[in-house]
């Protein structure tokens, strides 16, 4: 059986794989489950100095596996996407990420907790969740307008539309944007530079740019409550049943 989560150490560098091709590397909540384990194992083990997440095939991540939300609703911080969001949060070790392709949702508001982001030139992003009655997640409604300005970042998480690398480079979500056939060689040459240098030197001082972590928890726990709230409304349920069925949902009856 292929493992969804494929976990590799090699030269002081973690990388996580999202190896679920056929789904467009949805994330499921054991998924979501390993990710968390893996990021918070790193912290205590002396032989990973950095982190580094990416995808297979032509997705980085769609985001959330719809099927399996629904069949495995979110309860309580224990949840695994819960754990995941927090370990992105809390995580003192550098962080990177190769985007090799589609980043929908939580594909690319983890993003906005990682250190070092690389992106293909192919790759392609979107926040759709006001398109599925939802809304934003990852502290994303925070610190979005914080990059962006309320206007942009408005643009971003309530129109909900796809945007490019280029886009998301210049918005200040992606570090660089490279050739796709250069994205791996380019995030992992990028996570072994930072796994040589000092260890405590480079945890301080993304402690010290990232002195926010507790309002970024608060911000998490109020989306979640929010998104939780969300997941059983009228709208959410026209919207999943519209996306199950293949349609643009309708909201016209909804005020």
């Amino acid at each position: 059986m292929t493992k969804p989560i494929l976990i590799e150490i090699l030269d002081g560098v973690q990388t996580l794989t999202i190896n679920r091709a056929d789904k467009k590397n949805a994330l499921t909540q054991e998924m979501y489950g390993q990710l968390a384990d893996a990021l918070r194992d790193a912290e205590d083990n002396p032989d990973i100095r950095v982190s580094l997440i990416t995808g297979v095939a032509d997705s980085f991540t769609s985001g959330n596996d719809i099927m399996d939300f629904i069949q495995n609703p979110v309860s309580g911080e224990d949840a695994p996407v819960i754990r995941f969001l927090y370990a992105l949060a809390e995580v003192r070790k550098p962080l990177v990420a190769a985007v090799n392709g589609l980043a929908i949702g939580v594909g690319t508001t983890m993003l906005l907790h990682c250190d070092l982001v690389y992106a293909a030139d192919t790759a392609t992003f979107s926040l759709p969740f006001v398109n599925l009655a939802l809304v934003p997640e990852a502290a994303s409604s925070l610190l979005l307008p914080r990059m962006l300005g309320h206007q942009r970042a408005a643009e971003l998480l309530m129109l909900g539309e796809t945007f490019t690398a280029d886009f998301a480079h210049d918005a200040g979500i992606v570090t660089a944007v490279v050739p796709a056939r250069e994205l791996q060689e380019k995030a992992l040459g990028t996570a072994k530079k930072l796994a040589a240098k000092a260890p405590e030197a480079l945890r301080l001082t993304k402690s010290l740019m990232k002195a926010n972590t507790d309002q970024v928890l608060q911000a998490m726990r109020t989306e979640g409550a929010a998104f939780a709230g969300r997941l059983t409304s009228p709208e959410a349920r026209e919207a999943m049943q519209a996306f199950m069925e293949r349609r643009s949902p309708d909201f016209s009856k909804f005020s």
